[in-house]
C-alpha cells in the first residue's frame, strides 16, 4: 500500500475506467494499491449524473471533475510562484510550447530526460498549467496549448443509429485495459470539404502509435483500399499487429465484411455519438489539428508534411510512458512478435 502520496491524475483515470465498468470500490482499491477510504473519497469528488441512451440516468465517476476539484482546492494553499525571475526557464518553456508545440507535460519530461539545468525546478505539470493560466509567461497563453479550456456548446441530440457490425460492448476487456498489443482505433480527419480528400488515421491503443494515410474521398471503398495496402505492407505480421480496429458509425467504415475479410482483423463499432470510446483517436486528432486546422484542404498538404506530422506524434515524449515515445514502444512490440513467431519485424 502506498503511503503519504496523493492520488494523481493517471490513477483518477484508472478509477474512472474501472468504476464505470461496474467494479466495486474495494476491488478498485486493491487494483491500484490504495486504501479503500482514499478511493471512496476520490469517488465522492467526481460523482456525476449521466443520461443513458434510453433517457434514464445513472451515477458515474468523472476523473476530469475530480481533478478540477483537486486543482481548485490546491489554489487555497498560497504557495509562492517558483519561476520568479528565472528568465532562461521562462524563455525555454515558451519556445518549446509555441515553436515546438510541446505540452507542459512534455516540456517537464524533456528537461528531466535531457538533464537540463535551470534555477527553477518544476516537476508538476499542473503547476505549469496554472502559471500559464495566471499569465506568468509573458508570451504564452492557453491558446498556444494543445488542450485549450474553451467552453463547448452543448450538442443537439440526434437520432441514434444501430451499429453496422459488432458492437463495442462485445469487445474483450483486454482491449479496454490496453494490456495487449495490436488493437487499434480508426477515424477520418476531414479537410475543407467533406467531398474532398480526407486523412484516415489509426492509433494503436497500447503504444499510441499513429498511422496517417491520405484518402482521395470519404468512402468505404477508399478505407478498404488502405487496409488492403497495410496488409500488403505488414505481410504475415498483419493479423498479429492489427488484431482489432474500433471505429465510429461513419459511412466510410460501413464495409466491415471487406475490412474483416479472411478474419485478418476484427472491427468493433462505438455507440452512436460516443467519441470518448475512441479516446486515443480523439487525443491524436488534436495533435493533427495543430498542423492541419479545420477548414484546411487536405489536397494542399504535401506527403512530406503528413510524414512529418506522423513522425512528430510518434516521437513525442509522453508522461504516460515516463517520457518515452510511441515509436520506440511500437518497434519493441514488433520485435517481440518477430521473435515469438519467427517473422520479419520490419514492414518498412
Amino acid at each position: 500500500m502506498r503511503k503519504y502520496k496523493r492520488i494523481d491524475e493517471y490513477e483518477r483515470r484508472t478509477i474512472e475506467l474501472l468504476y464505470n465498468r461496474g467494479m466495486s470500490v474495494r476491488d478498485i482499491a486493491k487494483a491500484i494499491g490504495r486504501a479503500y477510504s482514499g478511493v471512496y473519497y476520490e469517488l465522492r469528488k467526481g460523482y456525476c449524473t449521466q443520461l443513458n441512451t434510453d433517457y434514464t440516468s445513472c451515477i458515474k465517476y468523472s476523473s476530469q471533475k475530480a481533478q478540477k476539484k483537486t486543482d481548485y482546492n490546491n489554489t487555497a494553499k498560497g504557495v509562492q510562484i517558483k519561476v520568479g525571475n528565472d528568465f532562461d526557464y521562462i524563455r525555454f518553456v515558451e519556445m518549446m510550447i509555441i515553436q515546438h508545440k510541446y505540452s507542459p507535460q512534455a516540456v517537464i519530461g524533456f528537461i528531466q530526460k535531457n538533464n537540463l539545468s535551470f534555477k527553477t525546478q518544476i516537476k508538476s505539470y499542473t503547476t505549469l498549467y496554472s502559471y500559464i493560466d495566471k499569465g506568468i509567461f509573458p508570451n504564452l497563453t492557453n491558446r498556444d496549448l494543445l488542450r485549450r479550456k474553451d467552453k463547448k456548446e452543448p450538442r443537439t441530440p440526434k437520432t441514434h443509429r444501430t451499429p453496422r457490425g459488432t458492437s463495442i460492448e462485445l469487445r474483450p476487456l483486454s482491449v479496454l485495459a490496453r494490456s495487449e498489443f495490436g488493437h487499434w482505433e480508426m477515424d477520418s480527419v476531414l479537410g475543407k470539404r467533406a467531398k474532398g480528400q480526407t486523412l484516415l488515421v489509426l492509433t494503436e491503443r497500447k503504444t499510441r502509435y499513429e498511422i496517417i494515410l491520405r484518402c482521395k474521398d470519404k468512402t468505404s471503398k477508399s478505407v478498404v483500399k488502405h487496409i488492403n495496402a497495410l496488409e500488403r505492407q505488414y505481410g504475415a505480421l498483419f493479423p498479429l499487429v492489427f488484431k482489432s480496429i474500433t471505429v465510429d458509425n461513419g459511412s466510410e467504415f460501413s464495409a466491415f465484411k471487406s475490412i474483416e475479410r479472411r478474419k485478418r482483423t476484427k472491427l468493433y463499432y462505438c455507440h452512436p455519438f460516443s467519441s470518448w470510446e475512441r479516446g486515443s483517436n480523439e487525443n491524436q486528432n488534436a495533435f493533427i489539428r495543430r498542423f492541419v486546422p479545420k477548414g484546411t484542404k487536405i489536397e494542399d498538404i504535401t506527403d512530406e508534411k503528413l510524414k512529418y506530422i506522423q513522425d512528430f506524434i510518434n516521437s513525442y515524449p509522453r508522461l504516460l510512458f515516463k517520457f518515452d515515445n510511441s515509436k520506440k514502444l511500437f518497434l519493441a512490440e514488433l520485435d517481440k512478435l518477430s521473435k515469438n513467431h519467427k517473422i520479419c519485424a520490419n514492414p518498412y
